[in-house]
């Protein structure tokens, strides 16, 4: 159980009182502050459902107490690592400023590119310096608390939370000096009965992405539930869960897509209990036509955790039964070929377990990489599944 420190006053994570003091805290932007450590950690207050949140702050869950509820662990056993003071700066407010590696505006027509299409495998550029629409992605989901997973949240976890969960985290984000969350628009689960409301502010919410003028248009990101990918005339049409109409994708985007995501699309296609969450930058044409400009995709399972492969789709089932925390590695924009560290066992005694997958044919600079990653980090136990050795080990 949490105790927090709110405008001066202690209160505890399951005190009948706390609501009030979290409702008041938010309307008045005050943080609390978490007493697992001396001093306290800083924390923000997000609204899901009605219901008020307290959640850990960018990039602080490993500064607290392995047996808070908040912590996470070191990221240097995943992607995150190799960004963390490059891609991703925390200011002195402790909101995290992000560089990224994809336009966010757009000048004139684009013509069809003439490059070729990059291979499945091909590492992302700039891997320390600046983050890919897909780390992006996982960063959200990071900072959102999605990758964390325990028995007990089943049934519990629908869009809606998902949502909640990345606007929060995107709350406490900057990108080229403007507010994230005015530049994110993911769609709000859809209710009949509030048909009228939820496109009023739908289109508020799109307005930045319409075409105004002449000059440099401004593109929004859009993170979603991809439906179905549907052919169009010289075009493909991405539909959307809750919401009403598609995203057009261009001939060169979808090709690209189909090269740099094979493994999602193919993982996504084999089980009808998984998800598949599009990310891509987007402008709206003057007649009202919504386009992508760049776009990548994650698969995750019917918990929302994200996997990239059927190996860890696995892992995952098993653990989900459990009563343990568990806590999903993310790749950002590590190549495939780079270990992380699948997924972290926080709550597991005496010390936290960090659980890797080997590949089948993975070579020997692989194995050497992950016993590096594992001996740096002692108070961490590893586990690992070699796939050429045969069935899983035994859970810790």
């Amino acid at each position: 159980m949490r105790r927090f420190l709110i405008d001066g006053m202690i209160i505890d994570e399951d005190s009948n009182a706390i609501r009030s003091f979290l409702s008041r805290a938010y309307e008045q932007d005050v943080r609390p502050h978490c007493l697992c450590r001396e001093p306290p950690i800083p924390m923000y207050i997000a609204r899901v459902d009605g219901n008020y949140i307290v959640k850990r702050m960018p990039l602080s869950g490993r500064a607290h107490d392995p047996s808070c509820p908040s912590y996470e662990p070191p990221y240097e056993l995943s992607g995150l690592g190799l960004l963390v003071g490059g891609a991703i700066r925390i200011g002195a407010n402790g909101r995290a400023s992000l560089k990224l590696d994809f336009p966010i505006t757009k000048r004139g027509s684009r013509k069809t590119p003439s490059e070729p299409i990059e291979p499945a495998e091909a590492p992302i550029r700039n891997e320390a310096k600046k983050l890919s629409l897909r780390a992006v992605l996982h960063y959200l989901w990071e900072a959102g608390e999605l990758t964390e997973w325990r028995s007990s949240w089943a049934g519990k976890r629908g869009w809606g939370r998902v949502r909640a969960s990345l606007l929060g985290a995107a709350a406490q984000m900057t990108v080229q000096g403007k507010e994230f969350s005015a530049l994110l628009f993911v769609p709000e689960v859809f209710h009949p009965g509030d048909r009228e409301g939820i496109a009023t502010r739908r289109a508020a919410a799109l307005a930045a992405a319409q075409v105004s003028g002449t000059g440099p248009r401004t593109l929004m990101i859009a993170i979603a539930e991809v439906k179905e990918f549907k052919p169009g005339r010289d075009c493909y049409r991405a539909a959307l869960r809750h919401h009403p109409f598609p995203l057009i994708i261009g001939e060169a985007a979808w090709k690209r897509l189909n090269a740099r995501f094979k493994p999602e699309l193919e993982l996504w296609r084999s089980s009808e209990d998984d998800h598949l969450i599009l990310i891509a930058t987007f402008g709206i044409s003057a007649c009202g036509v919504a386009t992508v400009e760049e776009l990548a995709v994650m698969v995750v399972n019917e918990n929302w955790i994200p996997f990239e492969n059927a190996h860890e789709r696995l892992l995952l089932k098993r653990l989900a039964s459990l009563r343990r925390k568990s806590i999903k590695g993310l790749r950002f924009n590590l190549a495939r070929d780079r270990p992380i560290v699948s997924v972290t066992l926080p709550d597991q005694r005496p010390a936290p377990v960090a659980m890797f997958i080997v590949p089948a044919r993975a070579e020997e600079s692989y194995e050497r990489n992950v016993a590096e990653m594992t001996g740096a980090r002692p108070e961490i136990t590893p586990w690992v599944w070699r796939v050429a050795d045969g069935e899983m080990p035994r859970l810790p």
